[in-house]
Parts: structure tokens; C-alpha cells; sequence
């Protein structure tokens, strides 16, 4: 069994305007053949077909306010509705009442623990990791709980080894934002490729794509689709080299974001939860998922865990 969590920040389920939604407007051909000719809005839920499953998730768990990052992203990973337990919706970066849930175990815990493979397969640059040690800069919730599990954060070397991604998928935002002119580029259905070929090494996969949650606080429609149309580039290279009956990729956020640009705040839509493998292993992962603290319950009990 594989599985392959792509964390998606900040993409909700909104409605079908293109003058704010990006994914209105946007021609995605890769995850709109996906979903049956739909495409990725309020409107496709609840959808089932031979190769995917969306739901919406929902990210409030109860709470007043807008979701947050910490908070959100620490439910996907704990299983634990941590906006209830610490009273409020928290972010961006974790405070110490969420480091300490994140310390207490997530799935990245789990899977070592029961001698299970488990990465975060994104690539961080050398000014990250000294920023981390310095003080200068806290872990995300993310590389938060996957350092605290033990898991290895990669590095540039295991970005230039293709054993690992950057963040934008290609390794072109390292050459025009972090000065690697020699960091090797691909396009983006070569990195939907190389996604699939490392999430098979593992048991355990996640990868965090953050750039959807900028393009959201920016409200800058042109930079939204820009990001859309890479990422179905990648989901096209994913989808070509996925095998579905060994294991489940997951698509799904922590809050809406990006599909309003009318507004620079988070949003209280739903997130989409795709899932995309044999239908029998669908059936089972989604069997009473509504929420955004059900995702870690149903990772682990593909496992039997």
C-alpha cells in the first residue's frame, strides 16, 4: 500500500465566477478529465468515477472564525480537531499549544513507529535549514511535525539527486528567486513523473505546495492561473505514472483561500477532498470522511493502523 498526501494550502471549493475564482476560469484539461469533464468547484460534490472521488471537507470543525494554517494543517496531520482543543482557529506558523499537540504524535509518528516508510518529500534551501537554526525562522506545522517524528526535512543535494521536489514542483523558482542557476528544471508533467516514482520508495508521502495560499492573499488572478496551470501540468505527469490499485493519492487543503480572489482573508468554504485510486481502496478511505480531523483516521486505516 502507497499513499501519497499532496497538501494543496489554501484551496477551498468555491463557486463558478471567473472574475474570482480561478479555478473557474483556468483551463485545467488534466484534472477536469479527472473529474469527468467538472471542474474543481462547490458545484462538483459529490462526485465518483472510475479513478477519483471528490468530497468536501470541511476545514471550521465547529469553531468560530476563519480557518487557519497551524491549526488546520495540524488537524490533517494529528487527527485531533486542534482548533477545538486550543480554542480557536491559529495560524500561520504553530504556537506553542499546537507544537506541543504536533510533539505528542502525527502520522509521521505513526508510520515510523510501526517501521513504516514515511517522507516529506518537498526540498528546503540551505537559507531555510540556517534560518531554522539561527532562531531567525519557526517550522511550519508541517516540517514541524515531520521533524519532531524524526523524518529527515530534504536538502538541495536531494533536490539536484531528484530525490526530492522544490516547492513549485519544477526547481525553476530556485533559479529565479534563490540564485541556483545550475538546479536542475523540469517541466511540469516530468515533475508529476518524478512525484509518483518517489512517492513508490515510500509508505508514507506528503508534499506541501504553498504557493496557492500566496496567490490567494495577493488576490492576483494572473498568478493564480499561472499556479494552476503547472499544477495540472504536474497532476497530468502524476496521473500518467500512478499505479491505482498499489495505493490513494489525497488532494486536499487546510482552509479556502485562493478560489476568491475577491478578498485577501482566508475563507469558510469547504476543501476539496480528491482522491484518486481503485475503487475499492476509494470506497474504503472515504467511508465517513466529512472533515478535515477525519483525513488521519482514514490514512491509517488503509494500514490497518
Amino acid at each position: 500500500m502507497k499513499f501519497l498526501f499532496l497538501f494543496l494550502d489554501g484551496v477551498g471549493l468555491g463557486v463558478d465566477d471567473a472574475a474570482t475564482n480561478p479555478f473557474s476560469g483556468t483551463p485545467m484539461p488534466n484534472l477536469q478529465t479527472l473529474l469527468g469533464g467538472q471542474k474543481l468547484l462547490a458545484s462538483a460534490v459529490p462526485l465518483t468515477n472510475g479513478r477519483a472521488t471528490l468530497l468536501a471537507l470541511d476545514a471550521n470543525l465547529g469553531v468560530s472564525g476563519l480557518p487557519q494554517s497551524a491549526s488546520g494543517q495540524a488537524t490533517l496531520l494529528t487527527g485531533q480537531n486542534v482548533p477545538a482543543r486550543i480554542g480557536t482557529h491559529y495560524g500561520p506558523k504553530p504556537n506553542p499549544a499546537i507544537a506541543a499537540i504536533l510533539r505528542s504524535g502525527s502520522l509521521f509518528h505513526t508510520f515510523r513507529n510501526h517501521d513504516l516508510r514515511a517522507a516529506l518529500l518537498g526540498a528546503y534551501p540551505p537559507g531555510y535549514f540556517h534560518a531554522i537554526h539561527s532562531g531567525k525562522r519557526m517550522y511550519s506545522a508541517i516540517p514541524m511535525a515531520a521533524d519532531h517524528a524524526g523524518v529527515r526535512l530534504l536538502s538541495k543535494e536531494d533536490l539536484y539527486a531528484r530525490r526530492a521536489l522544490s516547492a513549485d514542483f519544477t526547481g525553476e523558482g530556485w533559479r529565479a528567486h534563490l540564485g541556483f542557476d545550475d538546479v536542475p528544471v523540469l517541466d511540469s508533467h516530468a515533475a508529476g513523473q518524478l512525484l509518483a516514482s518517489l512517492a513508490q520508495a515510500y509508505d508514507f508521502s506528503f508534499f506541501e505546495f504553498w504557493a496557492s495560499d500566496y496567490a490567494g492573499h495577493k488576490q492576483k488572478m494572473e498568478e493564480a492561473v499561472r499556479i494552476l496551470e503547472n499544477f495540472d501540468g504536474v497532476l497530468g505527469g502524476l496521473l500518467a505514472a500512478w499505479d491505482d490499485q498499489e495505493g490513494l493519492i489525497l488532494i486536499t487543503s487546510d482552509h479556502g483561500n485562493m478560489e476568491d480572489l475577491s478578498t485577501r482573508r482566508h475563507t469558510a468554504n469547504p476543501v476539496p477532498g480528491l482522491v484518486i485510486g481503485a475503487p475499492h481502496l476509494r470506497a474504503r478511505f472515504v467511508e465517513g470522511l466529512t472533515d478535515l480531523a477525519g483525513v488521519t483516521p482514514a490514512i491509517l486505516r488503509m494500514f490497518g493502523l
